[in-house]
């Protein structure tokens, strides 16, 4: 079998694997790494390249930064001021929070910097009575086009800029990008503000929580009769809970209330239980209280919000969490985060029975009620680097650091001109600027680790190694030969909204970074053969990878505030796709002119 058949088996795998994420994209990128070097298109030492690559490393000390700039509080505490605008003028701050999440996004990882906006836009929309589908969506899509304006602003543009150098080319300075992707900004916010408002889901957003989740159907009390074989058993023993599969949230005795009662918990006849259950259950439970009159027995009702010892959280699914993949009984949900799981928005869907055996998703929102002493242990975990949740209905905001803040502004700052000036490598500029975060004490060591995203990290050393392959073998240029040879005669400007098209529908269905690393060989190849400068289709390969706009599932942030807005997955498809073609449309007018082609 030939290298080039090899690798192109590989890359078809790669992409059914990303695409059904039957397994998660950082170990999809080892097994390339294995499958590539086993079968000898690539050495070992070809294959271990990536991790030393500079674009990894740039990505991975540029996680660090947005850390230490999120570390200071100062997001939260702009976005915060902009509540009183939103109620006066809601078109101006919608704009003005738009053009707040791309500047940092354009310099800053940003997902997280969309971790951070979630909550706050959900007080803003609560305090201005707004729905918060109108803010969310155009939150993530300006995080995108942020990230389109400059080297650092996404994975995807390093990742581009480090197979450019690995084929011996210049990589992209800092700011290669912004000439295209400020004009796509402009008018992606324009768009967004005047008629993407239109085309964006007006559901009722005031109804509360239980009413959201349709909770008033799966909440029930029960008296447990001094007959009856659950008097005197443990929690973690009794019938409702071992063969019902039921949550115990809370346990009423003598005017005394134990709210998420632990498994040694133990029963007594008399009691009144709060349970977790769904309508087919009730029915159960009266077989097992052998109670006759539901009307004093086994009885439907509200979700007890008005008491004081416990409180309904949002909890959003991060895209790095722990949880992803994983059931909630695997993460052992109950007893890490002292919380009972009522109700998953799973995608479109909201979930009530079988909730401790879903594989969890990035952006599903995990309904629970918690002890409200327990609240403040919740916030302390969402703020770490590594939280696997967001609070939506978070209420704590970071003191601003006013000078840690300036330390750290000027830290970036000085990385940014370091490696626009070309005084050093901006691996060597990101790492410099870590470095002095660290002996300043904005951030420990531990810290700096635990910001790194190493999914991302280990899927670029894949994509690298595919990217190696490809040119081995000479994939590439079989894959640029057939599309040069049926676009060519058709001119520069179909080539690349060709490639763009092309690059464009396969990172919405699969990883943006993967998609890059696929097409940045296929367009140098092509440069290559038709005699033109690389850059060109370079810039088009990276911001088509990154112009995920029309479903939920192409872009990190999209995931997340899928189910936290409430949508639904034809409202990305109705809102992104005139934002797709503004994208395909600027980006093909533009790259002929601006490279000079």
């Amino acid at each position: 079998m030939s290298p080039a058949l090899i690798t192109l088996l590989v890359a078809l795998a790669a992409v059914i694997l990303f695409v059904t994420e039957w397994l998660t994209v950082d170990l999809v990128a080892m097994l390339i790494i294995v499958g590539l070097v086993l079968t000898g298109v690539i050495s070992p030492s070809e294959g271990l390249e990536g991790f030393s690559n500079g674009a990894t490393l740039t990505v991975a000390f540029m996680f660090v930064l947005s850390a230490a700039l999120l570390k200071t509080g100062a997001l939260q505490m702009l976005a915060g001021r902009m509540s009183e605008r939103f109620r006066t003028k809601p078109k101006q701050a919608t704009v003005l929070l738009m053009l707040l999440v791309a500047v940092v996004s354009a310099f800053i990882n940003n997902t997280p910097v969309v971790a951070v906006f979630i909550p706050i836009v959900g007080r803003i929309a609560a305090t201005a009575k707004i729905n918060p589908a109108k803010l969310l969506m155009p939150l993530s899509f300006a995080s995108i086009m942020g990230g389109m304006c400059t080297l650092i602003g996404t994975s995807t543009n390093i990742l581009v800029s480090g197979i450019a150098e690995e084929a011996g080319l210049p990589g992209f300075s800092v700011f290669t990008l912004a000439p295209i992707g400020v004009v796509i900004l402009v008018l992606g916010v324009v768009y967004l503000t005047y008629l993407g408002d239109r085309l964006l889901p007006a559901r009722d957003a005031e109804e509360s929580l239980a009413e959201q989740f349709s909770l008033h159907d799966y909440l029930a009390e029960i008296l447990i009769p001094a007959d009856s074989k659950l008097a005197g058993s443990r929690i973690m023993d009794s019938a409702i809970v071992r063969e019902l599969d039921m949550d115990i949230i809370e346990v009423r005795r003598d005017g005394a209330r134990f709210t998420l009662p632990a498994g040694d918990f133990r029963l007594e006849a008399e009691d009144t239980l709060k349970v977790r259950c769904d309508r087919e259950k009730i029915k159960g439970l009266k077989d097992w209280v052998r109670i006759t009159d539901q009307s004093s027995g086994v009885r439907v009702m509200g979700t007890g919000l008005e008491r004081n010892n416990s409180s309904l959280v949002e909890m959003v699914v991060t895209p790095n969490s722990e949880f992803v993949g994983k059931t909630l009984r695997r993460v052992d949900f109950r007893r890490s985060y002292r919380a009972v799981p009522l109700a998953i928005r799973h995608r479109e869907a909201t979930l009530h029975e079988h909730l401790y055996e879903l594989p969890l998703m990035a952006g599903d929102v995990i309904l629970a009620e918690v002890k409200t002493h327990y609240l403040k242990e919740l916030h302390r975990i969402e703020q770490g680097q590594d939280s696997p949740f967001i609070l939506l209905s978070s209420n704590t905001i970071h003191d601003f650091k006013q000078t840690r803040f300036y330390f750290v502004l000027a830290v970036i700052v000085g990385v940014v001109l370091l490696a626009t000036a070309n005084l050093v490598p901006i691996s060597i500029a990101a790492l410099l600027g870590v470095c002095t975060l660290v002996l300043g004490q904005t951030l420990k060591m531990s810290e700096a680790y635990e910001a790194i995203d190493w999914k991302i990290v280990f899927l670029l050393a894949g994509a690298l190694s595919l990217g190696k392959a490809m040119n081995n073998s000479g994939l590439d240029a079989s894959i640029a030969g057939l599309l040069t040879n049926s676009i060519s005669h058709l001119g520069v400007y179909a080539l690349i909204a060709s490639l763009y098209i092309l690059t464009n529908l396969l990172t919405e269905v699969m990883s943006n970074n993967a998609t890059a690393a696929l097409l940045a060989p296929v367009a140098i190849s092509a440069a290559q053969q038709l005699g033109i400068d690389p850059m060109a289709l370079l810039v088009t390969v990276s911001i088509a990878a990154s112009a995920s706009f029309m479903t939920p599932v192409g872009y990190q942030t999209n995931a997340m505030v899928y189910s936290a807005g409430r949508y639904k997955f034809l409202d990305f498809t109705r809102l992104g796709t005139p934002l797709n073609l503004i994208c395909w449309a600027v980006t093909t007018a533009m790259v002929p002119t601006v490279f000079g082609l």
